[in-house]
């Protein structure tokens, strides 16, 4: 990768804490390898998380996971499983978790501006005894990625205070033109605009499970 006139790089981690200065004792003692009762409610209060994951070469994935609050199954104090449902079939992550078991996650809560980060080494069932307790409206996961956790820590709340992520004030959704609108501005799409308004309209909910 090369630099660009007045691009200034970091390549060392020395240069890299002159900058930034050492972690407090707190935010080095923070991570754990089990989880605790907190850990669990928050899991059980989560309705969306973020999977990273990277192929053989290190090239990264970072895909949204979501259901209703409490869609992770725990399994034990140091494995959980997160469903999968219906989607668009790229399987970026789960590719990528077949040559590299290495993932980390990031659990939401809406309104909240902590999240919980899992990091662990995953793996792919396409069944086990605890699918029947993944079932959301009579629709049973064919996939389901399953995390043995090696850290768990709670990520503290400034990146979402920065942003007013969940400020309804501050929301403009349609400061962007609608999905469709998009989908046909970036992608060569053998449909019309038309057509992929009307699948990304009210009938595309019809396809989440």
């Amino acid at each position: 990768m090369t630099t660009a006139p007045g691009y200034v790089p970091v390549s060392s981690e020395a240069e890299l804490r002159d900058l930034l200065g050492e972690p407090s004792e707190r935010a080095l003692t923070k991570e754990r390898a089990r989880l605790h009762q907190r850990d669990r409610e928050w899991l059980a209060a989560s309705p969306l998380c973020l999977i990273a994951t990277a192929d053989a070469g290190g090239h990264c994935d970072v895909s949204p996971k979501g259901d209703p609050p409490g869609f992770t199954y725990v399994i034990d104090d140091a494995t959980i499983a997160i469903p999968d449902r219906p989607g668009n079939r790229r399987a970026d992550g789960f590719r990528n978790v077949l040559v590299n078991p290495h993932a980390g996650m990031i659990f939401l809560v809406p309104g909240r501006t902590e999240t919980l980060r899992i990091n662990g080494r995953a793996r792919l069932l396409r069944d086990a005894p605890f699918f029947g307790d993944m079932i959301v409206k009579g629709h049973r996961p064919r996939l389901a990625l399953v995390i043995e956790i090696e850290t768990i820590f709670f990520h503290c709340a400034k990146a979402f205070m920065r942003s007013s992520l969940w400020r309804p004030e501050t929301w403009d959704p349609d400061v962007l033109p609608p999905h469709a609108v998009i989908v046909k501005c970036v992608q060569d799409t053998p449909e019309t605009l038309e057509e992929l308004q009307r699948h990304y309209g009210p009938a595309y909910a019809d396809l989440l499970y």
